[in-house]
């Protein structure tokens, strides 16, 4: 409370252990400087008190930006009020689905950082942006994030353009569950097998990243027709299909090494790609060597002959 009423524009505090017990108290939020406030590992040692006393402090804070990072965080109030905030990050706490529910005051919060927490329904995830109407970024990697489709809905916030998925456990059901307008997506290190075609009609996509994991071909584009950037790195595909770039037109870079290439004879015609493409994969010819068979083990493709 003292430094809300000094000049202090951006106010950090670290490593703190709250020692006496937690009380109501009246918070003056009238005149401030302040623009930004940073708060990492704080420990609260005693779990008896109303929650509401402590978050709803933070929760109405008339700032634009505010971090409570890696601190067992549970909880968060929706603010009170329609809320100034555009920025929020709230990195490696214990927060859970519960979070920002029917929340109606959010509607400026542009970034939203939810890393290393314990949210399991997309759905309710999905759920929680649709009030936020302005909002463009959210990070929800590291999670326990899960979603079994069978025709559940979703409905997320129409501005949302880029979205964080990866280092959670979802399989090929996630793609009945994104964004219509989003841009820029990430599933890397999930349990995806397969892209089901046209399930998902992301007519902006610009850039996919599906990095790590259970692919055993390239996707093809039948949903994606503004594609520009995609990542298959470290999947399963042993003989990527060759009309990947016929498919897929406006796609200017593809990222598919560190693959256990089988280099047999239906492989010629992917190698052959790479020469006609102009240069369009990513890390070659490093990237991309012969897994099978075993006499052929790290041959890179490009001196790969039958």
């Amino acid at each position: 409370q003292t430094v809300w009423h000094s000049s202090v524009e951006y106010f950090n505090i670290n490593n703190v252990t709250q020692q006496l017990d937690i009380e109501r108290y009246n918070f003056d939020y009238s005149g401030t400087s302040m623009k930004a406030l940073t708060m990492k590992e704080i420990k609260i040692t005693d779990m008896y008190f109303s929650q509401d006393n402590l978050y709803k402090i933070f929760a109405d804070m008339n700032i634009r930006e505010m971090t409570i990072a890696d601190s067992e965080m549970i909880h968060m109030l929706c603010p009170s009020r329609k809320s100034s905030f555009r920025y929020l990050n709230f990195l490696k706490n214990d927060l859970t689905d519960f979070l920002f529910q029917k929340c109606d005051n959010l509607a400026q919060l542009e970034t939203l950082i939810l890393q290393k927490n314990k949210f399991e329904s997309l759905r309710k995830v999905s759920f929680m942006t649709s009030r936020m109407k302005s909002l463009t970024y959210l990070d929800m990697s590291n999670n326990l994030l899960r979603h079994d489709g069978a025709g559940v809905q979703c409905q997320w916030a129409e501005s949302l353009a880029e979205l964080d998925l990866s280092s959670n456990q979802l399989v090929d059901a996630v793609f009945e569950c994104l964004p219509a307008n989003v841009q820029k997506l990430s599933l890397q290190n999930n349990h995806i097998s397969n892209v089901p075609s046209r399930v998902a009609e992301l007519k902006s996509l610009q850039e996919l990243n599906l990095a790590s994991n259970r692919l055993a071909d390239l996707p093809g584009c039948d949903g994606f027709t503004s594609l520009q950037f995609l990542n298959v790195e470290m999947n399963s595909i042993l003989t990527p299909s060759a009309n990947f770039f016929q498919s897929c037109p406006r796609v200017r870079e593809l990222q598919a090494g560190h693959n256990p290439f089988q280099c047999s004879c239906e492989l010629q015609a992917f190698i052959q790609l790479e020469r006609r493409s102009g240069g369009k994969l990513f890390g070659w010819p490093a990237a991309y060597v012969c897994e099978y068979p075993e006499g052929l083990r790290g041959t890179e493709l490009k001196d790969f002959h039958l």
